[in-house]
């Protein structure tokens, strides 16, 4: 029988038991997956009532903070996506994780190694010359190669689990990047509105410094005591004093923002600029796109998708390990010999590993893994419930803040005049300044209470949009598979 079909003969029960081994690696030990249950309530309890008629795909349509229409604010948040470095840090983890898939990919496919050597042996004889002594040389030059079927489908489950974990945290990327974008649209916002209440106050400075010399002047001729020169000074201080709080929370706001952009504070300024009080009608839809729309509850569902999966990597603790290894290469005494068909040899094997006894850990490695699933699972509820929290929250805010809005532009108007009027009595002599200062501290609050409301009705749309997704979608993690 000729070499090769020795060589034949020995590989065929090999191959067969390759086949097999194949044939079996569809056997899976993961339990079939399914989404967990969640509340699902048919619509939310405080959009009934003022919900606005929109295109249920707006937030779908471009990026969600043009809805504002304010070109620097376009500009700002467009920075977020390259400098911010909490978005840099997720971008790095979801990197981390695709690796790790395609390294359980790697697992499916046999190892295979090249080895080579050369050694120089010698023996010597009992005579102090060495004159009995021999030497001889051994070369050898292999390729092997090693492969464990998935047989009882170990492998694949690290490949489902190790998938879901990067999809997971391609949601987190999603969170993280809307999370910044959020944050600096709101810190946008509140420094726009500082800057409306600024800018109220240095007209109100203005009106209170004319008081102030008229006041003087009639006390200068005798008309009115030296107390209200002291009030008319003490309300223009005070109004200066405000406006120092107003640049420092500016300075605040602006230091905040630089941050999420990725720059130092000190490199970083943003003018004042006229205030683009818009505020977006927001399409809600129903609470079951919820589920698909926000990328925290995306990443709480595939973190239970890959807990399910490591129950079946822990299941197949419990059958044999297979392995097939392979070899084939020249070994000789001479480089020159290396290389002739007499110097060639080959090596098969097949190998299974069972165990027999390990005091219970298989069994315990399952219960730990079940218990993990049920934790995710509980995980992904509640996070379910605190989006549905999250988004009642926003509607509430958006539909009291609206009325807000509207009860107090009437109040500053209200308050504008009865300042007018009485400013005009007292230069009349029919009241005395205290009643002027009343009218005038009445009326600077609620201008600036209305400032206020607007900017929180940007700063809440943003939130609502926020809790809804931003227009992210849980299709985007199948796309970046």
């Amino acid at each position: 029988m000729n070499r090769t079909m020795r060589f034949t003969t020995t590989i065929r029960p090999l191959i067969s038991s390759l086949l097999a081994a194949a044939v079996l690696s569809g056997c899976a030990l993961a339990p079939t997956y399914e989404r967990p249950a969640t509340p699902n309530p048919a619509a939310f309890k405080e959009l009934q009532g003022w919900a606005p008629a929109a295109p249920a795909d707006a937030l779908d349509r471009g990026p969600w903070w043009t809805l504002f229409n304010d070109p620097v604010l376009d500009g700002l948040v467009s920075q977020v996506e390259v400098n911010n470095q909490n978005v840099a840090a997720a971008v790095a983890a979801y990197s981390q994780a695709r690796a790790i898939v395609a390294q359980q990919r790697a697992s499916l496919f046999p190892t295979v190694t090249l080895t080579g050597g050369a050694n120089r042996n010698g023996s010597g004889g009992g005579s102090s010359d060495n004159s009995n002594g021999r030497t001889s040389n051994s070369f050898r030059l292999n390729i092997g190669s090693s492969w464990e079927p998935d047989v009882w489908g170990r492998l694949r489950a690290g490949i489902s689990a190790a998938q879901a974990n990067a999809q997971a945290s391609a949601a987190d990327l999603a969170s993280a990047r809307l999370s910044a974008q959020g944050e600096l649209a709101a810190d946008y916002f509140s420094l726009r509105s500082v800057d409306a209440q600024r800018a109220l106050l240095a007209t109100t400075i203005e009106g209170y410094q004319r008081v102030l010399k008229i006041t003087q002047n009639r006390f200068d001729v005798g008309i009115v005591p030296h107390s209200d020169v002291y009030q008319a000074q003490t309300q223009l201080a005070s109004a200066q004093s405000d406006d120092l709080t107003l640049a420092r929370q500016r300075a605040q706001l602006e230091h905040a923002i630089a941050v999420l952009i990725g720059k130092a504070p000190a490199d970083f300024a943003l003018a004042p600029a006229p205030w683009n009080v818009t505020v977006p009608d927001v399409p809600v839809g129903v609470p079951s796109t919820l589920l698909e729309r926000r990328p925290d509850v995306a990443a709480a569902e595939r973190a239970v998708a890959a807990a399910n999966a490591q129950i079946g990597i822990v299941r197949a603790a419990y059958f044999p390990q297979i392995g097939l290894t392979a070899s084939y290469g020249p070994s000789a005494s001479a480089i020159g010999d290396l290389f002739k068909a007499s110097s060639m040899a080959w090596a098969l094997g097949l190998s299974a590993t069972e165990t027999i006894f390990n005091g219970g850990a298989n069994r315990a490695a399952v219960q730990g893994a079940n218990a993990a699933r049920e934790q995710a699972v509980a995980r992904y509820r509640q996070t379910v419930l605190d989006a549905f929290a999250d988004v009642e929250d926003q509607l509430a805010a958006t539909r009291v803040l609206a009325q807000q809005q509207d009860l107090q532009r009437q109040a500053s108007e209200a308050a504008d005049k009865v300042e007018e009027q009485v400013l005009n009595r007292y230069k009349a002599g029919q009241v005395s300044y205290s009643e002027v200062v009343q009218a005038q501290v009445t009326a600077l609050n609620a201008r600036r209470a209305l400032v206020q409301t607007q900017g929180n009705r940007q700063t809440t749309a943003v939130a609502l949009i926020q809790s809804l997704g931003g227009g992210w979608h849980a299709d985007q993690l199948t796309a970046q598979e």
